[in-house]
């Protein structure tokens, strides 16, 4: 029993690092909705503007402007007022992130 249990032990401290780190961060999570219209990873295949390469300071200032209405678009204000000041900073920099990898 008592083998059973240091095993066990020996085990959780070997592999739950790996288990939590690959856990997604909160931007990446944030930014899978982004996917849709702007690519995958930010790279659009289309007439949407490709958030990939852009700076996170660039990313926010966009769409805080988009949140308080001083930039219009078609749907961005609308999606902007679904997000907190703080999960738009996630967002930001989780693209510059992917960008500088």
């Amino acid at each position: 029993m008592e083998k059973t249990v240091l095993s066990l032990l020996f085990l959780s401290i070997t592999f739950l690092p790996h288990v939590v780190s690959a856990t997604p961060d909160r931007g990446t999570l944030l930014s899978m909705s982004c996917a849709a219209c702007h690519g995958t990873d930010g790279k659009s295949p289309g007439a949407m503007p490709s958030l990939y390469g852009k700076s996170s300071k660039y990313i926010e200032t966009s769409m805080l402007n988009f949140l308080q209405g001083k930039r219009v678009g078609t749907v961005m204000n609308r999606i902007a007022k679904g997000y907190t000041k703080e999960e738009i900073k996630h967002i930001a920099d989780h693209f510059e992130k992917i960008a500088n990898n």
